[in-house]
C-alpha cells in the first residue's frame, strides 16, 4: 500500500521539475505546523470507561485558517491525516480562497457506538482542541464517517466553552444549525462548472458521451447534471458493477434501481459489465467519483475516454498521468474539479461570521464565479508552461502558497 504523504510529496516534486522554487520554500511546505495528539476517556452507555486516539494536524495557514475535515475512523492513522492535511492547503490555494490546511480524527468505528456514545465522544474532541481550533484558528468540517449532526454538536460545545455562538468554528452543518445551502451537491455542481468552462478548450463535443465511475453522493448528482445539460450518460458503476448502454441510460431509473435493490447488478434495461471495463469503454468524458488508484500503469494505455474529470480524490496513479499526457488524453485534476466543496464551506463560515444566510442560487452563482476563473487559470498555465493540468494546478497553488509565505 502506498504511503499517501509519500505521494503527496512525489506531486510537488512533479511540479517543481516543471518550475523552479526555492528549495527552503519546498522543504518548509513539506511539514505541518502542528501535529496534535490527544487521548479522549468517555464513559459508554454500560457505565464502562473507554479511551479514543484523536488529533488535528495543521499543516499552513499561511493563506488563512486551517481548514479540513474530521474523519472518525478505525484505519486512521497520521501518515493519511497529514497528505489530506497538506492536500487541503493546496486545494484551498487552487480555488483561492482565504484558508489554509489541515484535517483530524478519531481512530474509532463509529457504527460500534450509540447516538449517545458519539455525542460524548464528539464533545470531547471539541474540549481536548478547543484552545487550537476556531473561526480565525482553524476551521473543521465533516470527513468519512462525520456528519451534519456531530458538527452542530461540536460548534454547541464550543460555543460554551469559549462564547462564540457564531457557528463559524465548523462548516457542514445542519442547515437549522448555521449550515449553507447547496453543501450536498457541491462536490458535482462545481465540477460541472469546471467542465463547461474547458470543454471547448480540451476539443469536447457539444453532447459528450460520459462514463461515471460511482453513484455515491459526488457520482449520482454529476449523472443527473450531465444527463439534465443534454450529454448521454452510458454507463454508472457502483463498487460490484457497471451499466452500460451506449444509447444512453435513462439516469432516474438507474439511481432509483440502485437504492431499490443496493446493488446495479439487479438493474434491468442495460448491459451489466465489470468496473475494469468501464473505465477502458469509448467515451468523450470519463468521470472517476468513487475510489483513489483506479487509473494506473496498467490500465492507462487502454483508456479511450478524451478527457478525465477527477470528482474522486486521487483517482489517477503519477505513473498513470504520465501516459495520459503522452497520450493526448487531459486530465481535469481532482485539486481543481472537487474542490468546491471547500469552497461552499468557506461560504459557510462566511455567513456566519455576517450572520446571514443565502439562497442555494446565490451560493452556485459565487461557486461558479471561482470554478470558472480558477480552470481558466490553470489551463493558461499548463499552455504556458507546456505541462499537464495537474501540475499546472499545483504550480497555481505553490506560487500562491509561497507568495502568501513571504
Amino acid at each position: 500500500m502506498s504511503n499517501p504523504f509519500e505521494n503527496a510529496l512525489n506531486q510537488i516534486s512533479r511540479a517543481a521539475a516543471v518550475r523552479d522554487f526555492p528549495p527552503e520554500f519546498l522543504a518548509k511546505l513539506k511539514t505541518p505546523n502542528n501535529i496534535l495528539e490527544k487521548k479522549l476517556t468517555i464513559t459508554l452507555d454500560n457505565g464502562e470507561e473507554k479511551t479514543f486516539d484523536a488529533y488535528r494536524v495543521q499543516f499552513n495557514n499561511a493563506r488563512g485558517p486551517y481548514k479540513g475535515g474530521i474523519r472518525y475512523h478505525q484505519q486512521t492513522d497520521l501518515a493519511e491525516v497529514k497528505a489530506l492535511a497538506f492536500w487541503m492547503a493546496l486545494k484551498t490555494a487552487v480555488v483561492n480562497i482565504p484558508m489554509g490546511g489541515g484535517k483530524g480524527g478519531i481512530t474509532v468505528n463509529p457504527k460500534e457506538l450509540s447516538v449517545g456514545e458519539l455525542e460524548r465522544l464528539s464533545r470531547a474532541w471539541t474540549q481536548a482542541f478547543a484552545e487550537f481550533i476556531g473561526p480565525q484558528k482553524d476551521v473543521p468540517a465533516p470527513d468519512v464517517n462525520t456528519t451534519p449532526q456531530i458538527m452542530a454538536w461540536i460548534a454547541d460545545e464550543y460555543g460554551k466553552i469559549t462564547g462564540d455562538t457564531s457557528g463559524a468554528v465548523v462548516t457542514g452543518k445542519p442547515i437549522e444549525n448555521g449550515g449553507s445551502e447547496g453543501r450536498g451537491t457541491a462536490t458535482a455542481q462545481g465540477g460541472y462548472y469546471v467542465f463547461e468552462a474547458l470543454k471547448e478548450k480540451l476539443g469536447l463535443p457539444d453532447q459528450c458521451r460520459v462514463v461515471i465511475q460511482g453513484v455515491g453522493n459526488a457520482g449520482r448528482y454529476a449523472a443527473r447534471l450531465w444527463s439534465a445539460a443534454g450529454h448521454k450518460v452510458i454507463a454508472i458503476s457502483d463498487s460490484k458493477a457497471a451499466v452500460y448502454d451506449p444509447n444512453g441510460l435513462n439516469v432516474e431509473e438507474v439511481i432509483a434501481c440502485k437504492d431499490k435493490e443496493r446493488s446495479l447488478e439487479k438493474c434491468p434495461n442495460a448491459e451489466i459489465i465489470t468496473n475494469a471495463e468501464l473505465l477502458e469503454l469509448d467515451c468523450d468524458l470519463l468521470i472517476p467519483a468513487a475510489l483513489e488508484n483506479q487509473i494506473t500503469q496498467e490500465n492507462a494505455a487502454n483508456l479511450k475516454a478524451r478527457v478525465v474529470l477527477e470528482l474522486a480524490n486521487g483517482p489517477t496513479t503519477p505513473e498513470a498521468d504520465d501516459i495520459l499526457f503522452s497520450r493526448g488524453i487531459a486530465v481535469v485534476p481532482d485539486i481543481l474539479a472537487n474542490a468546491c466543496g471547500v469552497t461552499v464551506s468557506t461560504f459557510e463560515w462566511e455567513q456566519n461570521l455576517k450572520n446571514e444566510h443565502w439562497s442555494e442560487q446565490e451560493v452556485f452563482d459565487k461557486l461558479k464565479e471561482i470554478m470558472v476563473r480558477e480552470a481558466e487559470n490553470i489551463y493558461a498555465k499548463s499552455k504556458e508552461l507546456n505541462t499537464d493540468l495537474r501540475r499546472a494546478a499545483f504550480i497555481v497553488a505553490l506560487e500562491r502558497i509561497e507568495g502568501a509565505m513571504k
